[in-house]
C-alpha cells in the first residue's frame, strides 16, 4: 500500500513539474497600441551582431537597451504608417530587391543565395526592407511638411561661396600641344601654326581627337589621348579660360598660342552650369478614355470619329472642346502649352517628337486611352536657372530633413506612451 501511495505520490510530482509554466515568450514593451515581444528583441540583437561580425560593439547590456529603443521607435511609427493607409506593395518591394540586388553586382536569386551564406533568412530580410520602405515613407511625409524652402532660401544660396561653387560649370577638356623650341625661328614657328591648323582641320572633319593626340601632342596627357579631366571653369588655365566657355560639347578650338607652342582644345562633356538647352514642343490633342459605358472598342470608334472630322477640316479646338475627356486641356481646345521631353508618357511623347510642327497624328494609344495630338510649334528653350534653381531646392529640402527628422522622432518618441518591462 506504502509503496503505491509512494508511486502515487512520485507521479503527482513529475507531472506537477511538468506542468509548471514555462516562459516560451513574453512582452518586453508595451508601445501605444502595440508591444515589442522578448523573441523579436532577441532577433534584432543577433541580427546586428550577425551584421557586424568582427567589428567592436558595446556590451550586451548596452546594445539591448539601444536595439530596443530603435524598436519603440519603429513601432510609433509603423502604426502611424496603419493610421495613414501606408502599404508597400509586392511589386514595389520586388523592385526595391531588384535595385539592391544590381547595386551589389547581383542578380536576385544571387542576392538570396548572399543572405543565405551570412546567416540570414531571406524572408526575414524581405519583411525588414518592407518595414524600412514603410517608415521612409512616414518620415518623408511627416518631415517634410515641416519645411519650407523659400525663393529666397535658393537665392541666399546662390549667391553664397558654397552656391557659386556648386553652380559652377564643369568642363572635360582634350588638349593637343605641337610645341614649338624656346628660341624658335620665324620658319619653326610658321611650321608648327600650319601642323596645328592641318590638325584642327582633320578632326573638325572626323579624326578622332584623342588618336591624334595621341600621335602629334607634346603635352604631357598625350598617351591619355590628351585627356586633362574635369576642370571648372575658375580651374582652366588662363589661355583657355575665355574660349573654353564659349565652346559647346564636341567643339574643337582653333589654335591658341603661348610661349610652349600652340594648343588645341576640345571640349568633350560638359556638366553643371546655367545653361541647359532643351527643345520645347506647343502641343494641343484631344483624348477619349475607356470608361463603366464605353468599352475600349468604343473608344477607338470614337477617335476615329473625330479623326475623320479634322481631316475634313474641322477646328481641333471646337473638337477638343466637344469630344476630349481630359478635363484640364479639354476646356482649352485641348491646349497642352509649351512641353519639355520626358513631360508626357512615353507613347504621347515619342509621337509628339515624330510629329512636325503645323502637323496632326493619327490616332494612337497610351495608358490613359486614345489620343490625336497636333504640334503648333517648336523652340529651343535655356532651361538652366530653372534647373539649377530646382536642384539647389532639393538639396536644401535634403538637408533641412536631415536636420529636421531627430527633432521629429524625439518628438514623437516623448508622446507615446511607453511601458518597458523589467527582465
Amino acid at each position: 500500500m506504502l509503496k503505491t501511495f509512494a508511486g502515487v505520490l512520485a507521479i503527482a510530482a513529475s507531472a506537477a513539474i511538468q506542468a509548471a509554466p514555462v516562459t516560451i515568450d513574453r512582452v518586453t514593451a508595451i508601445v501605444d497600441d502595440s508591444v515589442i515581444m522578448e523573441s523579436e528583441l532577441k532577433a534584432r540583437i543577433n541580427s546586428v551582431k550577425s551584421q557586424n561580425k568582427g567589428k567592436p560593439l558595446p556590451p550586451d547590456s548596452v546594445l539591448r537597451s539601444q536595439v530596443l529603443e530603435r524598436l519603440i521607435l519603429e513601432s510609433i511609427q509603423l502604426q502611424m504608417a496603419d493610421r495613414g493607409g501606408i502599404k508597400i506593395s509586392d511589386q514595389q518591394l520586388t523592385d526595391t530587391l531588384k535595385r539592391i540586388a544590381k547595386q551589389n553586382g547581383m542578380t536576385l536569386e544571387q542576392f538570396r543565395g548572399a543572405l543565405a551564406a551570412d546567416g540570414l533568412s531571406y524572408r526575414e530580410a524581405v519583411e525588414q526592407i518592407r518595414t524600412e520602405m514603410r517608415l521612409s515613407r512616414v518620415q518623408k511625409f511627416q518631415v517634410n511638411n515641416r519645411i519650407q524652402i523659400s525663393p529666397q532660401d535658393v537665392d541666399y544660396f546662390l549667391a553664397s561661396k558654397a552656391g557659386q561653387l556648386a553652380s559652377e560649370a564643369e568642363y572635360r577638356i582634350g588638349h593637343i600641344l605641337v610645341s614649338v623650341p624656346s628660341q624658335a625661328s620665324p620658319d619653326e614657328l610658321k611650321q608648327a601654326r600650319e601642323k596645328a591648323n592641318r590638325l584642327v582641320k582633320e578632326i573638325r572633319a572626323g579624326k578622332d581627337f584623342a588618336q591624334q593626340a595621341i600621335a602629334n601632342s607634346n603635352g604631357r596627357n598625350a598617351l591619355k589621348g590628351g585627356d586633362l579631366g574635369w576642370r571648372k571653369e575658375a580651374q582652366l588655365p588662363s589661355l583657355f579660360a575665355d574660349v573654353v566657355p564659349s565652346l559647346k560639347v564636341g567643339d574643337v578650338s582653333n589654335p591658341l598660342k603661348s610661349a610652349s607652342g600652340f594648343h588645341i582644345i576640345k571640349v568633350t562633356e560638359k556638366r553643371g552650369g546655367s545653361s541647359v538647352m532643351v527643345t520645347q514642343t506647343k502641343v494641343r490633342h484631344i483624348l477619349v478614355m475607356p470608361n463603366e459605358i464605353r468599352s475600349e472598342a468604343d473608344a477607338k470608334t470614337r477617335i476615329d470619329q473625330v479623326y475623320n472630322k479634322l481631316v475634313n477640316g474641322e477646328d481641333f479646338a471646337e473638337l477638343a472642346k466637344e469630344y476630349s475627356d481630359d478635363p484640364g486641356s479639354g476646356s482649352a481646345g485641348g491646349d497642352l502649352g509649351w512641353v519639355n521631353p520626358g513631360d508626357m508618357v512615353p507613347k504621347f511623347d515619342q509621337t509628339m517628337q515624330d510629329t512636325q510642327p503645323g502637323k496632326m497624328s493619327k490616332p494612337f494609344k497610351s495608358k490613359f486611352g486614345w489620343h490625336i495630338l497636333e504640334v503648333e510649334d517648336r523652340k529651343e528653350t535655356d532651361l538652366g536657372e530653372q534647373v539649377q534653381r530646382n536642384q539647389v531646392r532639393q538639396m536644401l529640402q535634403a538637408r533641412r530633413f536631415d536636420e529636421e527628422l531627430p527633432i521629429w522622432l524625439r518628438k514623437i518618441r516623448s508622446e507615446a506612451y511607453v511601458d518597458i518591462k523589467e527582465n
